[in-house]
């Protein structure tokens, strides 16, 4: 009965991060893409005050991608979504995407965050957009509340060819988990 209650209360906390995966769905297309732009913007806006050698970063990159995620853990499991957009600097090309994590281990909490990935060469970048990414494991602690707390922190490459910064929103987290992140295009919004 107990394990019946926690795989119910998982499944609705993967339905509600999964379902939110993107602007909100009463947008249009034009609004949607607002949207990730504005996040966009924010996002690197926060970067470059929080870590200023990131700017450089991307400058000198063969483009860069944005994210904004949602991970709920919940005792043994985690799972969340986001979305975002890879830039290809070289010509300007936008493709949008989405991102779904799923993973099991210890954590309760809920954590919403950014994510920079700086794209070093052009064939990484390619990669990325046409065959979108998977990532292993990680294992992190983060508490924010209102303007109290936080976390920001680089990754370094986590591929190479990749560098990532994260950025903590909001939110309570503990966790180590076995996590797989996979990034893939947006039908809806290319």
């Amino acid at each position: 009965m107990r394990n019946a209650r926690i795989l119910t209360i998982l499944t609705l906390a993967i339905i509600a991060i999964v379902s939110g995966c993107g602007p909100r769905g009463n947008l249009t297309i034009t609004e949607k893409r607002q949207a990730v732009m504005d996040m966009e913007k924010e996002t690197l806006d926060r970067l470059y005050r929080e870590a200023p050698e990131a700017k450089d970063k991307i400058e000198k990159s063969a483009g860069y991608g944005t994210f904004s995620n949602a991970n709920v853990n919940l005792i043994l499991a985690s799972a969340g979504g986001g979305y975002g957009v890879v830039v290809d600097k070289a010509t300007g090309q936008r493709t949008y995407m989405k991102m779904a994590l799923g993973g099991v281990g210890l954590g309760l909490g809920v954590k919403d965050y950014r994510v920079v990935m700086i794209f070093k060469d052009k064939t990484t970048l390619d990669k990325f957009v046409e065959s979108g990414w998977d990532f292993g494991a990680h294992a992190d602690a983060a508490a924010k509340a209102g303007e109290t707390g936080g976390e920001a922190s680089v990754e370094g490459d986590i591929r190479s060819g990749i560098e990532v910064f994260s950025m903590t929103e909001s939110g309570l987290a503990l966790q180590a988990t076995v996590a797989g992140t996979k990034y893939w295009k947006d039908d809806k919004l290319n």
